[in-house]
């Protein structure tokens, strides 16, 4: 998922920003949205509105900052942690929409207004991060009132508390100005490298010329190739990359020399030297993150940013991975071994497996074990399907909600729906937005956040949106999904439904303000009903026909389930090394050669399986690089293990029932970040600690 990075503000850059009046009647970022639940005026908002929004949010914000601090009167709860929070309401509303846009539907005028106000932000925030007067009162309010503060206070006073003595304000002035420095030097590398991302991903796109080339391919796929070149202007056909090293195709691509070349496009992107060559880029925020955690007196980066996550320290990270090495190795050896063989039988006793032939092959196989591959499933797994007759009836199993579509509101590209969120009492609660189609001005992967985050301090109800990379249909065609994609649908919607149901007093404990090795295990635990028998049969249908997916196919289906899983479990371990390996370097490190720094830590830990790459390597990996997930990547495993944890107790306990819906709806989802993590996980599960067991088991190492 991807949370809206919202900066607070700086006086020195603020001296260029206008304070004169701008006239909120041209532009309509500048008041609260009239539309229902505040949704953002998409038909009137302009990019040019986005500048003296910003500008204006920030002087407004500084304005309010500084009343608190200068407050005469002594320092409480009320006048100093919760005027903070009712503080900066029009940045926040700016950034919530800008960047939304900057990730859904960046334009050429986006990137650049993104590309000019992300160093003003970032300023923005140490100013306020760091301000000694409002520091000293925050700290005086947490000496003395936090023993009496009970509920949401309390753990809000912490948060702020413990959130500003993270970031520096127990610096000296000198060693402000030093961090200031490199949170702005940061925030431009994160953002060059997400350009960099963005724009390889295009220019390394894989051009056909001849269609006999792509046989194996479906016609949708072959269509979408096409439509892709000439939207590029070129002849023949166009394969976009994703955003993983591994891509769909190469599971059905029958030409082994196109599987190759699409492979090496991926693995490759951005490091071949040119204008999108991220590899020096990447050393420089690595060790400019290393000198920032020296400066907040830590010995890494890592060790800086899990300060407050559930793992709490690399050491712990290290433990969880070796761990599953050991349990993957064997099991990525015995699959490796079989596939191989398998393959032998097909193409002769010579034949030797390459990492573009993996998917081909196990496809094969897998219709060779089960019966069973992606053209049987495909039919059946339509998007519209998916989406109505998949979460929304699943939600509706568990939490009792409804999904009405509305077309009364203004989107901000064509293909995005709409959707009222309704609780058993026919209330509306939320406002869910879907963007499931991919287009140029889309960044990769899938995510969810929120255009309006949720807060009855702010009287604010939620407007959550989930954003993926699906193939847009083609005359008139149906999309239809593959298995990983009906995943990710049910995915970014436990992410969504972790959003709809916020139900907190303060907006920074609110919905998914959680830790990020926790925030993962919502999305991920609702991905177990993608294939609940009950689920599954009222979504799976023939998108021609309407016929539902036979009951024998979905058996095959469900036994097939841990087919594979070492090769899905290794990549990403392998992508968790590299994130952790790149972000517990010291500033004294010295890295040369990117590719041999990767090879050097996937060896220490025992992951050299060349057939088997990591999921993202570290010249496109955005989710370590470009900031959100830096020294955080293992959340996903981590909380994999959460989910298994909590998926198994749903089990013994019946399963997909409103009862358990509601219970875990109370205890997780409605709770935010208002109680400690630890605790309503094992008030959930009853477990003193996660159980790895219950993954190995789900991957079917056990």
């Amino acid at each position: 998922m991807k949370k809206t990075i919202i900066a607070l503000g700086l006086a020195t850059v603020m001296a260029s920003c206008s304070s004169k009046n701008i006239s909120s009647n041209a532009n309509p970022l500048l008041t609260e949205s009239k539309l229902d639940f505040g949704a953002p005026d998409f038909a009137a908002i302009r990019s040019e509105h986005f500048l003296p929004a910003f500008e204006e949010g920030m002087r407004q914000h500084l304005s309010e900052i500084k009343a608190i601090a200068d407050n005469q009167e002594k320092p409480n709860f009320e006048n100093t942690i919760v005027a903070m929070q009712k503080s900066g309401q029009l940045l926040n509303r700016t950034s919530e929409i800008f960047f939304g846009l900057a990730g859904a539907h960046a334009t050429d005028s986006i990137r650049a207004i993104e590309e000019e106000i992300a160093p003003k932000l970032s300023a923005h925030s140490d100013s306020i991060n760091l301000n000694t007067k409002l520091f000293n009162r925050i700290k005086t309010v947490y000496e003395h009132e936090r023993a009496t503060l009970q509920g949401e206070d309390v753990r809000l006073l912490e948060e702020v508390y413990q959130g500003f003595v993270r970031n520096g304000a127990n610096l000296n002035s000198q060693d402000k100005l030093q961090l200031t420095d490199i949170n702005r030097r940061l925030t431009e590398l994160e953002n060059k490298f997400d350009n960099q991302i963005k724009d390889g991903v295009a220019a390394s796109a894989v051009h056909i010329l001849s269609a006999d080339s792509l046989k194996g391919l479906s016609k949708e796929n072959i269509a979408q190739a096409e439509a892709d070149a000439q939207a590029a202007g070129k002849d023949g056909y166009l394969i976009t990359l994703q955003n993983t090293t591994k891509h769909p195709y190469l599971a059905e691509l029958d030409n082994r020399e196109v599987r190759h070349k699409l492979f090496e496009a991926s693995i490759k992107r951005n490091e071949l030297g040119d204008q999108y060559d991220t590899q020096q880029t990447i050393k420089d925020i690595v060790l400019l993150r290393a000198k920032k955690a020296r400066l907040l007196g830590k010995e890494n980066y890592a060790s800086w940013t899990l300060q407050d996550q559930m793992a709490k320290e690399p050491q712990h990270v290290e433990v969880f991975i070796r761990n599953l090495v050991k349990a993957y190795l064997p099991k990525a050896q015995e699959d490796t071994k079989e596939l191989e063989a398998f393959a032998q039988t097909l193409e002769g006793n010579n034949f030797h497996l390459e990492a573009w032939d993996w998917d081909y092959y196990a496809e094969k196989l897998r219709k060779s074990k089960f019966d069973i591959n992606e053209n049987d499933i495909k039919p059946y797994f339509h998007l519209d399907s998916v989406v109505k007759n998949g979460i929304f009836y699943m939600a509706k199993q568990l939490y009792n909600i409804d999904f009405i579509e509305r077309n009364d509101l203004p989107v901000y590209a064509e293909g995005v729906k709409i959707y009222d969120v309704l609780n058993q009492n026919k209330e509306r609660i939320a406002l869910f937005y879907t963007d499931y189609y991919r287009r140029a001005t889309k960044g990769g992967g899938a995510w969810m956040s929120n255009w309006v985050s949720q807060s009855h301090l702010l009287g604010k109800r939620p407007i959550i949106y989930n954003v993926c990379n699906f193939a847009p249909p083609i005359n008139g065609e149906t999309t239809l999904l593959n298995m990983d994609e009906v995943m990710t649908v049910f995915h970014e919607f436990g992410h969504a439904l972790h959003g709809i149901f916020a139900n907190q007093k303060y907006e920074k404990l609110s919905g998914t303000n959680v830790a990020r090795d926790f925030v993962e295990m919502p999305s991920q635990f609702h991905e177990h009903w993608a294939t609940d028998p009950a689920v599954i049969k009222n979504y799976a249908k023939h998108y021609k026909t309407g016929a539902p997916m036979p009951q024998e196919l979905i058996d095959r289906l469900r036994k097939a389930a841990t087919f594979n899983q070492a090769y899905a479990l290794g990549e990403n371990i392998a992508a968790v090394i590299l994130d952790m390996a790149w972000h517990t370097l010291t500033p004294e490190s010295n890295i040369e050669d990117v590719r041999k720094f990767e090879e050097d830590a996937l060896a220490h830990f025992g992951m050299v399986n060349k057939l088997i790459p990591p999921r993202y390597k570290s010249t496109y990996f955005s989710h370590s690089m470009g900031g959100d997930y830096s020294a955080g990547y293992y959340s996903y495993l981590w909380s994999e293990v959460l989910d298994n944890n909590i998926y198994d107790w749903f089990k013994a306990h019946g399963g997909l029932t409103a009862k358990n819906g509601a219970r875990f709806k109370e205890l997780i989802l409605s709770k935010g970040n208002s109680e400690d993590l630890n605790a309503i996980f094992k008030e959930m599960t009853g477990l003193n600690e996660p159980d790895v067991k219950s993954l190995m088991r789900a991957k079917g190492l056990q």
